[in-house]
């Protein structure tokens, strides 16, 4: 055997060697320090949706979302630490990246607007909202749609992408609600009295309350053609809103007619010539 060969060999392969123990070395460190690094971010990032009370699920969402992103920076850093081209990997995930985004686009659009709306919150389950001409009570948040049940008790699915970048109105949020009615009276009518009748509708009302924050107000909205009409305006808690409507605009024909208040309407005169 020549040991001459494989002196030289071993002279020439040493020093790959050590290259390469000294390769898979500092990849075992940068793994572990990286994942201590993922591992902390991680919990920081929990912290901070507990903290701001993010619903369940677009807190397990994001956090894997995160998860993979790290794990995916730290993958292609390790890849660059051995030697692999890392250009070539990361323009083929910007391009799938892409071509899935743009596959995807009105699905990616409705899953933001549904993380938007988990996480700022314009409105929750059970409560009742108008958006893009349509009402209802919310029954139901998913990531990509949500549900309302209408008042004849019809389901509606509304795209979150759509929902969270248009007009919204949550009408239950706040506990109280103001109702405002117009009352049209003749020319001839006594204001002073039509405004005590109208005052002491809402004052009695069961649903109505009054302090100085919630006041009572009946006022004279505008001179029109035939009538002269008044507004009233009165509170109530949010859940008795329609009620106290029919009942206040029911009682308003009634007090008006025992009080021989007249309430006008549109009258057409038609004169017919014989030839």
């Amino acid at each position: 055997m020549d040991w001459t060969v494989l002196e030289s060999f071993l002279d020439a392969a040493w020093p790959k060697a050590f290259e390469i123990v000294k390769i898979i070395v500092v990849a075992l460190l940068i793994w572990f320090i990286g994942k201590k690094v993922i591992a902390l971010i991680l919990k920081v990032t929990k912290h901070a949706l507990e903290k701001g009370n993010v619903e369940d699920s677009v807190e397990s969402f994001l956090m894997s979302l995160v998860r993979i992103v790290l794990y995916g920076v730290l993958i292609v850093i390790l890849a660059g630490t051995v030697g692999i081209e890392t250009g070539s990997i990361i323009a083929l995930l910007g391009s799938a990246g892409l071509a899935i985004g743009l596959a995807l686009q009105g699905s990616l659009s409705n899953f933001a607007g549904g993380v938007l709306i988990l996480i700022l919150k314009p409105f929750k389950v059970g409560d009742y909202i108008v958006a893009n001409g349509l009402e209802g009570t919310v029954t139901g948040i998913d990531i990509f749609y949500t549900k309302l049940r209408t008042g004849d008790n019809r389901v509606v699915v509304l795209p979150n992408g759509t929902l969270s970048n248009s007009d919204l109105v949550n009408v239950s949020h706040e506990p109280t609600r103001r109702i405002d009615l117009v009352a049209s009276v003749d020319y001839a009518s006594d204001i002073k009295k039509v405004k005590q009748i109208l005052f002491d509708i809402a004052s009695d009302l069961e649903y109505s309350f009054e302090d100085e924050a919630h006041p009572v107000q009946v006022y004279v909205n505008s001179y029109e053609a035939s009538s002269i009409d008044l507004g009233l305006r009165f509170w109530v808690k949010a859940e008795d809103y329609w009620t106290a409507k029919w009942e206040a605009t029911e009682q308003i024909k009634e007090k008006f007619d025992a009080a021989g208040i007249s309430i006008p309407f549109n009258q057409l005169d038609v004169m017919i010539k014989n030839k």
